[in-house]
Parts: C-alpha cells; sequence; structure tokens
C-alpha cells in the first residue's frame, strides 16, 4: 500500500509533457500540479481517515480509501481536460491518504519506541525505493499504450492491494479500544496534539523537509530531461537517486538502534544544510549550473540524510500520541503533508530553468528545520530516542 502512493507520483513524471500536450496546458511549470494535487488529496483526506480507522478499525479505513483511489484513477485516464485531470488526482490522493495515515496507526498499535522506528523503516524503504521503478514503469507503458494506460496500472496495483490487505492483514485495533468517531474528538485531540510541543515541533519538521523532497518530484522531470537533456536516460538517473533514500532508509532501521532517533535527526539536517549552503556558494559565485556529476553528488548526499529523517520524524512525532494513534497519526499526517505540499509547490513552481531554487529551498528549510528541533527537544532527555 506504501508503494501504490510512491507509484502514483512517480511513474506520472514521464508522462508529463504528454499529459500537458494533449490536455493543452500552456505553461510548463503547470504540468508539476499532476504532481501536487495528489499530496493536496493526502493532507485532507488523513484528517478523516485517521479517526474513521479509530471508530471502525483500521481495514474498513482502509477499504474505504482504496475504493476512492480507484475512482480518482478512473477519472484521471478519461480526463479530457486538465482541471478534470486535477479533481482526479485529488481523489486519488484522498483515496491513498487512507494506507497511508492507517500504516502508521497499525505499527503504532504494536510498537513503540525504537522498535517502532526500526518497523517504520522498512515501510518507508518499500515508500522509497519504488520509485527507483515507478518512472520506469510509466516511460514504458507510455511507449506502448499512452499516458492513460498508466492510470490502468493503478487500477491493477490497488485491486491486488486490496485483496491481500482483505486476506493476510489481521485487525490491529480491538473492539474496546474503538472511540467514537466526532467532530468534537477530532477537535479536542486536535488542541492536544497542538499543545504538546514534540509531537508538533516534529511534525512540522516532518513537513519541513518533505517540501524540499516535494519540490525535487515536482521540478525532476524538467532539471534532468530539460536542463541536462537526459532524455529517456531521466528515469535511470532518477532511480539512482531514489536509492540513496532506500538505503539510508534501510540502513536507519540500524543506525536508530546503536545512535536513537534525536541524534540521527539533528545530524542528517546539519549536513543537509551545510552541504547545500556550500553549493549555494558555489552557484553565487563560480558557475551558475553545476556540472551534473556535481548535482548528482549533491544530491545524493543530501537525499541519503533525507532517507535517514523520514522514518525517524514520524515516528518521534507519534511516540507520546500512543494512546490515540489513529487520529494522531492523522493529524501528523495532514499536518506536515499540507506544509510540505504548500513549499514544495512554491519550489516547484520557482523552476526557473537551473536549480537555484532547488538548492535553495533545501538550505532555507532545513536550517529552519534545525531551529524548531532545537525547540521541541529543550530540556529533554534523549537516553531513551
Amino acid at each position: 500500500m506504501m508503494a501504490l502512493t510512491a507509484v502514483s507520483i512517480d511513474s506520472m513524471l514521464p508522462a508529463l509533457p504528454q499529459i500537458g500536450s494533449e490536455l493543452q496546458v500552456q505553461n510548463a511549470n503547470s504540468r508539476q500540479l499532476v504532481i501536487s494535487m495528489i499530496f493536496f488529496g493526502l493532507a485532507i483526506g488523513q484528517l478523516f481517515f485517521g479517526p474513521l480507522s479509530d471508530s471502525s478499525g483500521r481495514k474498513p479505513a482502509i477499504y474505504g480509501g482504496l475504493l476512492l483511489y480507484m475512482f480518482g484513477a478512473l477519472l484521471s485516464m478519461f480526463a479530457v481536460n486538465f482541471p478534470m485531470m486535477l479533481t482526479g488526482r485529488f481523489l486519488q490522493g484522498i483515496g491513498a491518504s487512507s494506507p497511508r495515515a492507517v500504516t502508521l496507526a497499525l505499527v503504532r498499535d504494536q510498537f513503540s519506541g525504537r522498535a517502532m522506528a526500526r518497523v517504520m523503516s522498512f515501510v518507508m524503504t518499500v515508500f522509497i525505493l519504488v520509485p527507483m521503478l515507478a518512472p520506469t514503469m510509466g516511460q514504458g507503458i507510455l511507449h506502448f499504450a499512452g499516458w492513460r494506460a498508466i492510470f490502468g496500472s493503478f487500477l491493477v496495483m490497488a485491486s491486488i492491494a486490496l485483496l491481500w490487505f482483505g486476506l493476510r492483514q489481521p485487525e490491529t485495533l480491538a473492539p474496546e479500544n474503538r472511540a467514537p468517531f466526532t467532530v468534537s474528538r477530532i477537535w479536542q485531540m486536535t488542541q492536544e496534539i497542538i499543545k504538546n510541543r514534540l509531537a508538533l515541533g516534529y511534525t512540522v519538521t516532518a513537513g519541513l523537509v518533505s517540501g524540499a523532497f516535494i519540490g525535487y518530484l515536482n521540478s525532476a522531470q524538467q532539471i534532468f530531461q530539460e536542463q541536462y537533456a537526459l532524455g529517456e536516460l531521466f528515469t535511470i538517473y532518477f532511480g539512482i537517486v531514489a536509492s540513496a533514500i532506500g538505503l539510508a532508509s534501510f540502513s536507519n532501521s540500524t543506525l536508530v538502534m546503536r545512535f536513537g532517533m534525536r541524534f540521527l535527526v539533528r545530524t542528517s539536517l546539519l549536513v543537509i544544510f551545510t552541504l547545500s549552503l556550500f553549493v549555494f556558494g558555489i552557484t553565487i559565485f563560480f558557475v551558475e549550473q553545476l556540472p551534473f556529476w556535481a548535482f548528482m553528488a549533491y544530491i545524493m548526499l543530501s537525499f541519503f540524510c533525507v532517507g535517514v529523517l523520514f522514518g525517524n520524524l514520524n515516528s518521534l512525532a507519534m511516540e507520546p500520541l500512543g494512546k490515540a494513534a489513529g487520529i494522531g497519526s492523522a493529524i501528523v499526517g495532514s499536518l506536515s503533508t499540507l506544509i510540505s505540499v504548500v513549499l514544495g509547490t512554491l519550489i516547484g513552481q520557482s523552476y526557473n530553468g537551473t536549480t537555484s531554487p532547488l538548492i535553495i529551498g533545501l538550505m532555507l528549510l532545513t536550517g529552519l528545520s534545525l531551529i524548531v528541533v532545537r525547540w521541541a527537544e529543550a530540556g529533554q532527555d534523549d537516553s531513551s530516542l
């Protein structure tokens, strides 16, 4: 199910020029909205499906989300104009928010602390490794059947996920632990989470880090295919970058047991900020456009650290919320995604034919993240986390 979300995003990247051409999109940067809209749906949908999973159980909430995802895929597949395409993508995002949010609750139902971070690293590894193959899959379908068939592949994968999940995954929320689905409860829990310094701080940090990542996703096709003129080799290099994130996320399952989540978060943020500041200086004083090898070295080192951050930030934000895992994961996921999609869209729409908007975005957002983390962890004991 985590792979489904990643595939829905990354397999569309090679198809953006064709979609823009067929649906008469005038501004090249506007094509990025095919990516951004699914994130907007993810942000909004989690606020509904998380609390629903606390009330009805984890499995029914995921069933509903997958069915809505399939409807959105159908709408996009038969889109006759760009607004119809974006509506379908928005519905896909809302539907995909169910497995995205409830997966966190499923894990939190059974694990906590560093053990939870270890499991989440495996989950996030799947989410991150899929981009190594997804653009190539999209490129292959594009050659043989056109961009609309990519949405058909989403329908097939969602059907398999729905069947597999229904048969193999036990319900993790016992009936006696369920809570009613009411607006007042959602508001009450939202206030409690916002007042929790650690949960709020790590949620905001997750949003800032993900914002830089979404900015990369939005502009990756233009950077690789147009700026560096890689053509169809784009999918290979995109996969190489994804491998750095996946390797880091997988390695984190071991690193977190030795060093702890907080140490890894602070170190990773500092590395990205320092590296981005250095590269930004190079682009200001020496070359406007980095050589391709230099850009790849920079982005892979930075995104290795991003891979370390993903699982740890989610786990740290969820750690104080064990008694309200469903709604907790919903608010954490929704708030962080909303922050990230606004910032990521801003970075993407700022694309000007150079890598500068992406570099500046990484530098500013990780610098701000260091400040937020310092505020959240003030006076806290690192020994257990």
